[in-house]
């Protein structure tokens, strides 16, 4: 007899007991149950008038850190470096990317040439510039809204302003040439891709070809009035350019294009697309329940409760939904994956439910047998409801907006499935019962007999003759696959040789699970943003293919006023941008600083550098040299509070080197002396890489503690409740490791499912063990085997149904409901084989995991030690 020490079920018996008269509650009175969920679904589904103004889009505010560090930089750097588009516009200064539209030209293997350098491929490309700077947009022209440097537009490529309107011009300039730098200052690196060089070495070296030129059309944004007019002028071109393009009867190149909106209005496109999705996933969801729970006897076939299973699943999702929208909550595209999630996991309560009032003696009332079925199930719905509301609501504290927003929706609505299943699906359940009792078709409604007649047609008696069970153990006829858990898979598992194959097995999983979590890449890519096919994705590819040679040009701030007149300063400032050139990520010979062109012409003008005054005063001949530098100096009376250089990266190709990148840069700046800071606006995106990692790992610790203390209280073995613990960590790593190796990263959109990961991993382990530790067999073994015979078919209906919920989702042209589907579906196989292999196999090593206190336990406890919960 075990001590009695070795249990933890004050809270559990006690839950028990309040489900138990719950139940009861609930089949004395259904329609009150049925009923209030409906009507309050009513009520709070009227928060939906408000979605429109609720979607929260923003593709920065939801996918990037609330408090990322490159959001804090860029405000330093608008505030020290204020722009000015209509007379002064450099790219490079932008403290964000800019209102820009931009094409890539290819040269198309159909013209003859590999090279855009021709004069027919430069022939369309001046046609192209034409048709842009034709298009107006309400009562604004291009010429109106373009950025500008010294009161004319901004070149969208060096080139096409080199030719001058004559296509021709290329092939006579084409000797003089050279890359990256064109005429000693203009730099080719970003409208210049796959280029062939000539021989030679530093940067200008002779062009012979180049395969891809790139086109930008930069645009006024200072001011919300230019800024709103730049927007409505680059969506028209969005919708025109299509068009132009088309009519244009290209033969020499192939353009793809892009826009500074480009992103958001294809992001935008993904919530229509998920429309279709829930209703197909509905259709088949109730399909696929039906035909589980649907009988041939005409009694006892749940074909009702299989169709309002699935209801009060939506009832669940219209009300959460509803309830947050009403509250405010921002509704993010990653939320749209919420309705799959709940519809599996309210399927699943109702399979236990069905599974435990089979258990019922059918003689019982409809009151008791609904007290029993509450008492068997809703202990083990519990666990599982709480374990997962906890792993969600613990998400919100993520600093991504995004899974914030999916974790509190997602949440939440788990909360009403959980109610909804113990009142309106009770209520079907038990009006059911009531109809089962009477001996009622499911269809007609009428009185059957339940015994075959002589005098009826074969046909007849299978269809209106029903109320059968089984009189030996009087409860309903088990379904087959019961019998084969407990006759033929659980006396299998239970052999030597097979739990010997299936610790290799699992050690085989964990092997291939740690091996993918050391091929894990971290970063979003943008093109995941874009439903597939879309031009944006076509624009990405040909950026990625062409123009992959050169990186961001990264700014280096000084962030506080030091005296630069100071010899010694400038060479620790000086000692710092070598330290950055020397990276492997930076191409010292393109920096470029305003304070080595000072010293170079103040050598030549005998100017003294080391005086104050001298240094201040001097500043303008600098920028008489270099007008472009006076917007890199903030001079305030007789100090400069800022400054900054700029630095190159190269061979920044993967989302590996831009976190590399970030990491390596910022370190090399807080190890300088001197106060710096490196910003470039895509830094505002690369920062989730300083907090995927983390938030995952920190999520997982403290949900697997969470889930601990949750199973210690409700599943009366403090040493099973371990093992349940270890589900999550084990289920964890192989979803993370798979994910890996099915070429998923590990971004903001698959960081929302692996927090899914944590609760539903649980599931299905915390069943088995709460039937194990709840069995009367003296045995291990018999414990398990009866564990399995409970469970076995439940826990196998549970996860094709949330399989079957999810299955639509392969078909989606976007990459969010993808990943969905991938990470969920490892997360379902998983847990299932922990389920229903490796734990009931594992509970056996450990003995003292199963024996129950004492007598007077059985006895307080019967009811539900048998229970069949999944």
């Amino acid at each position: 007899m075990a001590p009695r020490g070795c249990h933890t079920d004050c809270v559990e018996r006690p839950l028990s007991r309040a489900l138990r008269r719950f139940g009861a509650l609930v089949g004395a009175h259904p329609w009150p149950f049925l009923l209030a969920p409906v009507a309050l679904t009513v009520g709070l589904g009227t928060g939906f008038v408000m979605l429109r103004s609720r979607e929260a889009n923003d593709i920065e505010g939801q996918y990037t850190p609330v408090g990322g560090p490159a959001k804090a930089e860029r405000c330093f750097i608008r505030t020290h470096f204020p722009t000015d588009d209509a007379r002064r516009f450099s790219p490079q200064r932008l403290s964000t990317e800019g209102s820009f539209a931009s094409f890539i030209a290819v040269a198309s293997a159909s013209g003859g040439s590999d090279s855009v350098l021709t004069k027919a491929a430069f022939t369309e490309l001046l046609e192209l510039d034409s048709a842009v700077r034709a298009m107006t947009a309400g009562e604004r022209n291009f010429a109106d809204l373009c950025a500008r440097w010294n009161n004319t537009c901004l070149s969208p490529n060096p080139l096409i302003t080199a030719v001058e309107g004559d296509a021709a011009a290329i092939e006579t300039l084409l000797p003089s040439l050279t890359f990256p730098l064109y005429q000693s200052h203009v730099f080719l690196g970003y409208f210049l891709g796959d280029v062939v060089l000539g021989p030679g070495n530093g940067t200008a070296r002779p062009v012979r070809a180049a395969r891809a030129m790139r086109l930008f059309y930069f645009f006024q944004e200072d001011g919300a009035s230019q800024r709103q007019a730049s927007k409505v002028w680059i969506e028209s071109f969005l919708e025109r350019i299509p068009v132009v393009l088309s009519t244009m009867n290209l033969h020499f190149t192939r353009v793809t294009y892009f826009s500074s909106e480009s992103r958001q209005k294809e992001f935008g496109k993904i919530t229509k697309r998920v429309i279709p999705l829930v209703s197909v996933t509905y259709f088949l969801t109730i399909f696929f329940s039906i035909v589980s729970c649907a009988r041939m006897d005409c009694v006892r076939t749940k074909i009702w409760i299989a169709i309002f299973g699935v209801m009060s699943a939506g009832l669940s999702v219209v009300s959460s939904f509803g309830l947050l929208l009403f509250c405010g909550v921002p509704f993010v595209i990653t939320a749209a994956n919420s309705p799959f999630l709940i519809l599996g996991v309210g399927v699943d309560d109702m399979f236990i439910l069905v599974s435990c009032w089979q258990q019922t003696k059918v003689k019982k009332g409809v009151i008791e047998r609904m007290a029993d079925t509450y008492a068997k199930a809703a202990v083990s719905v519990t666990i599982t409801t709480l374990t997962d509301v906890l792993a969600f609501y613990i998400g919100v504290e993520s600093s991504l907006v995004s899974i914030q927003s999916f974790c509190l929706y997602t949440g939440t609505a788990f909360v009403f499935c959980y109610i909804y299943n113990l009142t309106f699906l009770g209520a079907v359940l038990a009006l059911n019962g009531r109809r089962e009792e009477s001996n009622k078709h499911w269809l007609t409604f009428k009185k059957v007999m339940d015994k075959p007649q002589d005098s009826k047609s074969p046909m007849y008696n299978r269809c209106c003759i029903g109320g059968a069970f089984d009189e030996s153990t009087g409860t309903e006829t088990e379904h087959p696959m019961y019998g084969f858990f407990k006759n033929h898979y659980a006396p299998f598992l239970m052999h030597t040789r097979t739990k010997l194959s299936v610790v290799v097995l699992y050690l085989a999983y964990l092997v291939s699970s740690v091996y993918g979590c050391s091929q894990l890449k971290e970063g979003i890519n943008v093109r995941h943003l874009a439903v597939d096919r879309s031009y944006v994705v076509a624009y990405y590819d040909s950026e990625e293919k062409h123009f992959t040679e050169y990186g961001p040009r990264l700014m280096v701030a000084v962030t506080e006023s030091i005296p630069y007149w100071n010899s010694s300063f400038r060479a620790d400032l000086e000692n710092c941008m070598q330290l950055f050139e020397e990276s492997s990520y930076v191409d010292k010979r393109l920096s470029e600083s305003w304070l080595r062109t000072y010293e170079m012409v103040a050598k030549g003008a005998s100017l003294n550098l080391d005086d104050r005054t001298s240094f201040m005063t001097n500043l303008k001949t600098l920028f008489q040299a270099n007008p472009e530098y006076e917007w890199d100096v903030n001079i305030s009376a007789t100090e400069i509070v800022a400054s900054r250089f700029f630095i190159q990266t190269v061979n920044v190709t993967t989302a590996v080197h831009e976190k590399n990148l970030l990491n390596q840069m910022r370190q090399l700046a807080e190890d300088c002396e001197t106060p710096l800071l490196v910003y470039h606006p895509a830094f505002i995106y690369f920062d989730q890489f300083a907090v995927i990692m983390e938030y995952t790992i920190q999520n997982v610790l403290i949900a697997a503690g969470a889930m601990l203390v949750t199973s210690l209280l409700l599943i009366p073995n403090p040493l099973c409740s371990l093992w349940v613990t270890f589900t999550i960590v084990s289920v964890f790593v192989g979803v993370t490791g798979f994910m890996a190796l099915w070429n998923v990263n590990l971004d903001s959109i698959s960081m929302i499912n692996l927090v899914i990961c944590i609760g539903f991993s649980v599931d299905f382990s915390a069943h088995i063990s709460y039937a194990f530790v709840s069995s009367e067999k003296p045995k291990v073994n018999d414990k398990a085997v009866e564990a399995l015979y409970r469970l076995g078919f439940p826990i196998l209906q549970a996860a094709v149904s949330t399989i079957v919920g999810i299955l639509v989702l392969p078909m989606s042209s976007t990459y969010v409901f993808r990943t969905f589907f991938k990470i969920m579906f490892l997360v379902i196989v998983f847990g299932s084989l922990h389920g229903l292999v490796f734990i009931p196999v594992f509970l056996t090593f450990f003995g003292f995991c199963g024996e129950v206190s004492n007598k007077e336990d059985q006895n307080d406890s019967k009811g539900i030690e048998n229970s069949p919960n999944v």
